[in-house]
């Protein structure tokens, strides 16, 4: 700030009253750190150097768990969130959290961060699911998967909620490979850790919640369309000709818009509970609780995991 101080005397001062005219000395040039410093760098930036400290392996841990903190605080704002793609960092954060040489804090950071951009994001959405990430992902649930902890597990749950919720196109892969998607979720309702369960039941809780347009139409509605048809055939005819709907802005949500049955994930999770054995389970988890703790020695009943099976 003396910096500056100094060169906007030195280029704004007028001479004093009958003071000798001097040269005008030329415009010294600003230092560009201290427009930094006043204004700030751009967000890209930023999210650049701080993908380039997590993923460089000469820093240390705790060094690349703050870049990525740092870049977590950057992608709360959408704009950064999209800017992912833009910037090329999917790839990197992607092998950051798939890496087997990542360190598994770095590796926890580095799904928190994804999970963040993907939260209500359809655009993100998109432009993860190129890299096929949910066969790690899915991977990870199993506790006896290489440096599996219960941290790791529920990290991952809830990354892979921000990429399969209101995202049915997704969901529907979830049956590849006889269903493996849908026997990890499964299988997590009986995880050792309390809050890998709580996390998994509440996910398919969310994936039960009817979206998209088929899925509101009731039967009530369905009749009263039938009576404006019979009755008002001239209106009927009249919207016929009227001008198709524009094509959705492109933003975060284009996707959603252009295909309003993108978030029917109610209809898939609702059949893959019978086909895989989900009902199964939940029942199991409400009638035999699994037992918590270090030792697994407290088997007190999970009110929140019971909450969400009940539902």
């Amino acid at each position: 700030m003396e910096s500056l101080l100094r060169w906007s005397i030195a280029n704004s001062a007028p001479p004093a009253e009958g003071a000798e005219q001097q040269p005008r000395p030329a415009p010294q040039a600003l230092d560009p750190g201290i427009i930094d410093h006043i204004l700030g760098r751009p967000d890209s930036e930023l999210m650049k150097e701080d993908v380039q400290a997590a993923t460089d392996a000469t820093k240390s841990d705790d060094e690349r768990v703050d870049a990525l903190d740092h870049l977590e605080m950057l992608i709360e704002q959408i704009d950064n969130a999209n800017n992912l793609e833009k910037l090329n960092l999917w790839e990197p954060l992607h092998s950051l959290v798939t890496s087997p040489d990542t360190p598994p804090p770095v590796a926890l950071q580095a799904l928190w961060v994804v999970g963040t951009a993907l939260q209500n994001n359809p655009s993100a959405q998109d432009s993860y699911i190129k890299l096929d990430p949910l066969p790690a992902l899915l991977g990870f649930l199993s506790p006896t998967s290489p440096n599996s902890s219960a941290k790791l597990r529920s990290k991952v749950i809830y990354t892979l909620s921000g990429l399969i919720k209101h995202n049915a196109p997704v969901v529907s892969t979830l049956d590849n490979d006889e269903g493996a998607g849908w026997a990890a979720l499964r299988d997590a309702l009986s995880d050792p850790d309390r809050t890998v369960r709580r996390k998994a039941i509440f996910l398919l809780n969310a994936l039960l919640i009817p979206q998209g347009e088929k899925e509101h139409v009731t039967e009530e509605s369905q009749a009263g369309s039938t009576a404006v048809t019979a009755t008002e055939p001239a209106e009927a005819d009249s919207r016929l000709h009227t001008d198709p709907p524009a094509a959705p802005h492109p933003n975060s949500h284009a996707a959603a818009l252009a295909n309003p049955d993108r978030g029917a994930t109610s209809p898939l999770t609702r059949t893959a509970l019978a086909k895989h054995g989900i009902v199964d389970s939940v029942v199991e988890g409400l009638v035999n609780p699994v037992p918590s703790g270090v030792d697994g020695d407290e088997a007190e009943e999970d009110l929140d995991f019971v909450e969400g099976c009940v539902r």
